[in-house]
């Protein structure tokens, strides 16, 4: 009876973590969201204020980096290169669609 007992636990312990590993899967592939990224839609950007304000915060790491705060220069030239990175992406997302 102990046996039988364990292995049913055992058993059901198993089937449980399986049915709880796969749902969070089946979850994530829902219509819904199939339906939103089809539908998509134009994004509108201003790639020259988006140039600006990169131009700008490399200006601001600059002259952190000349007050000592290299760290913080560190952080911000980041920011301009994300930034930068972004309008790299429009932009070739732009050509492809044409």
């Amino acid at each position: 009876m102990r046996r039988r007992l364990s292995a049913l636990v055992v058993t059901a312990a198993v089937a449980g973590g399986v049915l709880c590993a796969a749902l969070p899967a089946q979850a994530a592939t829902t219509t819904a969201a199939r339906t939103g990224v089809a539908a998509g839609g134009a994004i509108h950007v201003n790639i020259e204020e988006m140039r600006k304000q990169s131009t700008n915060l490399k200006a601001k790491a600059d002259r952190l980096d000349r007050a000592g705060k290299h760290a913080e220069a560190k952080r911000v030239r980041a920011q301009a290169y994300a930034l930068d990175r972004k309008i790299k992406a429009y932009l070739d997302a732009d050509e492809n669609m044409s």
